[in-house]
């Protein structure tokens, strides 16, 4: 029996497999991985397919896509889950609102990444606040791959949907691969308005924010 002839009774189907393949491949289409940079997780029930170890997001093949419990990480497919599974299973467990797990490393947001002084506020248009979060946590720089760092991505994505991770990348989640893809694409695209500007750029007032997230979001003033 090989890593995807599972027992009838199991959630994991070939098509959900072809389907996570495929939302791989439109990231690495979006430029937002490149080779083996960037790791991808979707929780299926009790269960998690997740991009491994070394695997290039971009190109992924079945061979390359693990099959993990979420509750304590156990491979259940014999294929090892990419180093950064620590913190994919650890917010899976945390957010049961959230289902897909993105961490990449796109250009501009990657620079904004590596700066000395990072931004704090990342409100430079109206789709930040409204998709990506108008609080952005930042991350000190921890070894990829470490406890550490699984734990720091795990809390500050207790609240938030995206993070940034200090010379290495960046993670967001969400409901489904359209919501993670999207808060990802206009994570890349207000650190390209940043980097572009050359540090002269605007960003959105509070009152700004207050008036999207009630007539944009529906959120209660």
């Amino acid at each position: 029996m090989n890593g995807f002839e599972k027992k009838k009774d199991d959630m994991i189907t070939s098509e959900q497999i072809e389907k996570f393949i495929m939302q791989a491949h439109r990231v690495g289409d979006a430029g937002l991985t490149v080779c083996s940079s960037g790791n991808l997780s979707w929780r299926i029930g009790e269960e998690a397919l997740v991009s491994g170890t070394g695997s290039w997001v971009p190109s992924l093949t079945k061979e390359k896509v693990a099959v993990c419990r979420v509750a304590d990480g156990e491979v259940l497919n014999g294929v090892k889950p990419s180093m950064e599974s620590g913190f994919h299973l650890g917010v899976l467990r945390e957010r049961p609102d959230v289902d897909v797990v993105l961490h990449f490393q796109s250009p501009y947001a990657t620079a904004v990444a590596c700066m000395k002084e990072i931004p704090r506020n990342f409100n430079v248009t109206a789709e930040v606040p409204c998709h990506v979060g108008s609080e952005i946590p930042v991350i000190p720089y921890f070894r990829p791959g470490s406890p550490e760092l699984a734990e720091q991505v795990k809390a500050a994505l207790k609240d938030h949907n995206s993070c940034l991770l200090r010379k290495h990348g960046q993670v967001v989640c969400g409901k489904d691969f359209d919501q993670a893809f999207e808060r990802a694409m206009f994570f890349e695209m207000a650190c390209r308005i940043i980097v572009l500007s050359g540090g002269r750029y605007e960003v959105l007032s509070q009152e700004e924010i207050d008036d999207l997230e009630t007539y944009i979001l529906g959120k209660k003033p």
